[in-house]
C-alpha cells in the first residue's frame, strides 16, 4: 500500500473504533477552534438555514461543504451537511468539519443554492477561520450544485466530489426528458390531453401519464414502445440494488426494470415537477426542434433492447420512428432556456481537482451525464484535473458509506500528492472492504465507460443552441 493510502482500520466493539483518515496537507496556521464536537446552526439572509459540525477532537483544517439533492416543493427542507449519518460520524471522528445549507426554496433551487452555500462558507470562515482546504461535494442535484460552485466560485474551493450528479447540466437534462416525454405521448397517448411542457395541472397530468403507462405495460406492443421511450433517455434496465443486473440479452427483464424507473421515479419529475422549473424560469425550458430520433436511437445504449422487443411484438420500428420525426415539434422560450443555462450549465473551466462518482444502474440521473461533463472539460483543456469512477449497482446515489469514504480518500490523496493516483477497481474494493461496518453492501467499484450523452448542451456551444 503506497504511503498516501491512509484508510483506517475499523473494529466493532459497540461503536466504530476509527483511525487514520486525515488530510495531511493542513496549513500550520489553520484554526483549531472548530473542535470539541461543536455544532452551529442558524438562518441566512434569505431565510435558508445552515448547519456546521466540528469534530470532537482536533480539526484537521479541512471543511467538507455538502450540497443536498432535490427537495420536492412543500416537503421538509432542513439544512444538511452530509449524505448519511454513518459517513458523517466517520468524517467527524477523523477530524473533518462538515457544513451545508438548506437552500432558500425547494425544487430546482440552483439559483438559491449557489449563494446559500457560499454564505454558509462565510459563516464558517467568520466563526472558525478560513479552512486550509475546502472540498465541495454533494449528491444528485447537489452534484450539479457542487460542479456549479467550483465553476462560479473557483477561489473558494480546493477540490470537488460530485456524486450521481446532473453533470450534463440543466438544459441538456430537461431536453433529454422532453425527448422521452415526446415519444411517450406520440406513440402511446397521442389522443390524450397529456401536457409535455407548460404544464398547468401537475397532479392530474402525472395521473394521466401513469394511466397511459400502466396500460402500455400490459401488452407486448406497449412494452416495446416503452423501451423506445426509455432509450431516448438511456434509462438502464436495472432498478433494484438488491437484485442482480439482468443479462445483456434479457430484454423483457430490462424493460420491466425501466417500467419501474418510470412509474416510481422519473414520471413525477417529467410530468409534474417540470412545472416548478417552468414557473421559476418563466416558461418552457426545453425544445426538440431539429432532433432526429432515428439518429438518437442509433446512439442509445438501449438500441439492441428496442430492436429485440419491437421484433418480438411484431411492430415496425421504422414506422414509429417516422411518426416521431414527422410530428410537430416543441419550441422553447429563449429567456427560459437562458435561465436554465445560468442555473446551471457548464463550460469545462475547472481549476481544482474533481473526482466524480456514479452508479452504472442509475435511471434518474443516468451515467451518461459523466460523459457529457468529461466532454466539455476535455474541450476546455482541463481533462488533467478530472477523474471519474463508477460503482456497479442499480439505483440513484446508492453508494455505501465505505465507497463514499474510499472515493473521498482518492481525492484527498490527489490534494496531498499533487497528482492523481486512482487505483484499479479491485484495489478500490479492497480498500472499501477494509472499512468494515461501513460496508452495508459488498463494495462494487468497476471499470465502466458510459455511452455518449444523446442531447448535450454546454456553455462552450451555447451560441449554437436551437430554439426553433
Amino acid at each position: 500500500m503506497v504511503r498516501t493510502r491512509r484508510l483506517a482500520a475499523i473494529a466493532l466493539a459497540g461503536a466504530l473504533v476509527i483511525g487514520g483518515l486525515t488530510a495531511s496537507s493542513v496549513a500550520a496556521s489553520a484554526s483549531t477552534t472548530c473542535g470539541g464536537g461543536a455544532k452551529l446552526s442558524g438562518a441566512l439572509a434569505d431565510k435558508a438555514t445552515y448547519l456546521i459540525q466540528c469534530p470532537s477532537g482536533t480539526w484537521n483544517g479541512t471543511l467538507l461543504l455538502y450540497s443536498h439533492g432535490y427537495v420536492a416543493p412543500g416537503s421538509p427542507n432542513p439544512a444538511t451537511d452530509v449524505g448519511d449519518p454513518a459517513t458523517g460520524a466517520f468524517l467527524l471522528a477523523h477530524g473533518f468539519a462538515l457544513a451545508g445549507s438548506s437552500y432558500a426554496t425547494e425544487g430546482w433551487a440552483i439559483q438559491q443554492a449557489l449563494p446559500d452555500q457560499i454564505a454558509t462558507l462565510d459563516v464558517f470562515d467568520s466563526t472558525y477561520g478560513t479552512p486550509a482546504q475546502t472540498i465541495a461535494w454533494g449528491h444528485s442535484l447537489g452534484g450539479i450544485i457542487t460542479a456549479g460552485l467550483i465553476q462560479d466560485y473557483p477561489s473558494r474551493f480546493n477540490a470537488a466530489l460530485p456524486m450521481c450528479g446532473v453533470l450534463s447540466g440543466g438544459v441538456a437534462t430537461w431536453n433529454t426528458a422532453l425527448d422521452a416525454e415526446f415519444a411517450f405521448k406520440m406513440l402511446l397517448g397521442s389522443t390524450s390531453a397529456l401536457q409535455l411542457v407548460n404544464i398547468q395541472h401537475p397532479a392530474s397530468n402525472l395521473a394521466l401519464a401513469e394511466s397511459i403507462l400502466t396500460s402500455a405495460q400490459a401488452t407486448p406492443q406497449g412494452r416495446a414502445r416503452l423501451a423506445l421511450v426509455s432509450a431516448f433517455g438511456d434509462t438502464p434496465g436495472w432498478f433494484d440494488p438488491a437484485s442482480p443486473e439482468p443479462a445483456r440479452t434479457d430484454y423483457a427483464a430490462q424493460e420491466a426494470n425501466q417500467f419501474d424507473w418510470a412509474s416510481q421515479v422519473t414520471f413525477p419529475f417529467v410530468f409534474a415537477l417540470r412545472a416548478e422549473l417552468e414557473f421559476r424560469a418563466g416558461g418552457n425550458v426545453s425544445w426538440n426542434t431539429g432532433v432526429n430520433y432515428v439518429a438518437d436511437l442509433a446512439k442509445s445504449a438501449n438500441l439492441r433492447e428496442v430492436i429485440g422487443l419491437y421484433k418480438a411484438a411484431g411492430l415496425s420500428l421504422a414506422k414509429d420512428l417516422l411518426t416521431l420525426n414527422s410530428a410537430a415539434r416543441i419550441s422553447a422560450k429563449p429567456s427560459a432556456v437562458a435561465y436554465l443555462a445560468r442555473y446551471i450549465s457548464f463550460d469545462g473551466d475547472i481549476s481544482v481537482p474533481v473526482l466524480t462518482l456514479h452508479t452504472t444502474g442509475d435511471g434518474l440521473v443516468v451515467p451518461e451525464n459523466e460523459q457529457a461533463y468529461r466532454s466539455v472539460v476535455d474541450r476546455a483543456g482541463n481533462g488533467n484535473l478530472l477523474r471519474q469512477i463508477f460503482v456497479a449497482r442499480a439505483g440513484h446515489c446508492t453508494f455505501t458509506p465505505a465507497e463514499t469514504i474510499t472515493a473521498l480518500n482518492v481525492l484527498l490523496n490527489r490534494l496531498d500528492g499533487g497528482r492523481w493516483n486512482v487505483p484499479d477497481p479491485a484495489t478500490l474494493n479492497g480498500e472499501a472492504a477494509g472499512l468494515g461496518a461501513l460496508n452495508v453492501a459488498p463494495p462494487a467499484f468497476t471499470s465502466f465507460r458510459p455511452t455518449r450523452y444523446l442531447r448535450p448542451f454546454d456553455l462552450v456551444g451555447a451560441g449554437r443552441f436551437l430554439f426553433g
